[in-house]
């Protein structure tokens, strides 16, 4: 019975952990495009700047960057929960570039000659030619970010966010269970999920991938 006394408990911080790491992702995904397409076509400028924050992001914990966020900006009235999402999608922006940096260099550069000769301009083939065969191509690298996201985003723990982790710590004492029944359930929990969506992007990459990727 105990199980179902917490257990809705559970969810609900599974749910805050999800809703985190949509966001996040969201954010990223967005943040991702802006990034590789400055590093790409911003110039000598723009694409050293934008080179330079990914290699900062992805070169420091995202503890660091989550805590760097929340101290910085609490006094500006930031919460716990803006400051999760933001560290997540900062965090996954960097990430996310790669993958799609990844997509738009395997574009053959024969297509872009082409598109210049019938007179299409740099935002034209961004649009019509790169973007739509980047993303499929980068679906399956993208697809580990979308999965993984969710477990990275428990770092939200640490600054009191009610996410699963956080739900996990508090059921312990309050119904006197072993830690390893209800982390247990947390792992488990997150088995399932991860899976889930894991098996759902498979599909989806399955019918757009691009003949011969």
């Amino acid at each position: 019975m105990l199980l179902f006394d917490y257990f809705p408990e559970l969810l609900k911080g599974l749910a805050t952990t999800f809703e985190l790491a949509a966001i996040g992702l969201a954010m990223g995904f967005v943040l991702g495009w802006i990034l590789v397409l400055l590093r790409k076509y911003g110039g000598k400028v723009l694409s050293p700047i934008a080179t330079a924050y990914v290699e900062f992001i992805r070169g420091t914990p995202m503890l660091v960057q989550l805590f760097i966020i929340y101290f910085g900006l609490v006094e500006y009235g930031i919460d716990n929960f803006t400051a999760a999402f933001l560290t997540l999608g900062i965090n996954s922006g960097a990430y996310q570039s790669e993958y799609f940096r990844q997509g738009i260099e395997s574009i053959g550069q024969g297509q872009i000659i082409a598109a210049r000769a019938i007179g299409m301009n740099r935002l034209q083939i961004i649009r019509h030619i790169i973007l739509p065969q980047a993303i499929r191509i980068a679906l399956p690298a993208w697809s580990n970010e979308a999965a993984y996201l969710p477990k990275y985003g428990v770092v939200a723990f640490a600054i009191a966010v009610q996410d699963i982790l956080s739900k996990a710590k508090w059921i312990v004492p309050t119904w006197s269970l072993s830690p390893l029944e209800v982390y247990g359930m947390v792992a488990l929990l997150f088995v399932i999920c991860i899976s889930a969506i894991s098996k759902i992007l498979d599909i989806v990459y399955k019918r757009v991938k691009i003949p011969g990727f």
